[in-house]
């Protein structure tokens, strides 16, 4: 069984279908150029559905400690992913302020990015590994639907757990699985019917695959 974080959910027929699918993670988008982006009382809302057992997780892009404070004063998140240009310091300075476990996304073009990635092994408790974006500058950091070459990932050890990400969908998820080695991975545009749309029935599709590797 691999573990699946369901990331920039925004309504609650796709927060149904992540919980009842047992999702391990529901992933809420604070970061406003987003077409996932929430408030803080949307994701409130959306969060006090989540029963225990389950991970809200707070996606945040080089955001202020006031930002991230604010949200947390509204939203019962547990972790926080950090989804921008943080540095290992700024990851291990707000793990220490805000008492959450912190994910940091890594993009990931070649081995070189991952030489990087391990920068973060001490200060942050879980990796993300993320397509690169395109140089566009409208770009978003993550949710682009695209993939980065998997087997990178193949065979290699972190101090950390970590998450694959990047151009999943149901159909590719046991090739990324069996190249990559993963056993936690994240999806957002892969289970969408239109950009920024969660699609339920493509939710229960993806945890079920997921549920037979």
């Amino acid at each position: 069984m691999v573990a699946v974080k369901i990331c920039g959910l925004s309504d609650e027929w796709a927060v149904r279908a992540a919980i009842t699918g047992r999702a391990a993670y529901l992933g809420f988008v604070f970061y406003p150029p987003s077409p996932r982006a929430v408030t803080a009382a949307e994701a409130a809302r959306l969060g006090a559905m989540v029963p225990a057992g389950i991970s809200r997780v707070g996606l945040f892009v080089d955001a202020a400690d006031e930002t991230i404070a604010a949200i947390l004063a509204a939203v019962p998140l547990d972790l926080l992913q950090f989804h921008g240009n943080e540095t290992p310091q700024r990851v291990a300075a707000a793990r220490a302020r805000f008492g959450r476990k912190i994910i940091k996304a890594v993009p990931v073009g070649d081995r070189a990015d991952l030489v990087r990635a391990a920068e973060y092994q001490d200060a942050a408790d879980l990796l993300l590994f993320d397509a690169r974006p395109p140089r566009d500058p409208s770009a978003l950091p993550g949710g682009n639907g695209l993939a980065f070459d998997w087997s990178l990932l193949a065979g290699r050890e972190w101090r950390r757990p970590w998450l694959l990400s990047g151009g999943l969908t149901t159909e590719l998820l046991a090739d990324a699985v069996r190249l990559s080695g993963a056993v936690c991975v994240d999806v957002s545009s892969g289970v969408e019917s239109a950009r920024g749309r969660k699609d339920p029935g493509k939710i229960k599709a993806f945890l079920a695959a997921a549920d037979t590797l």
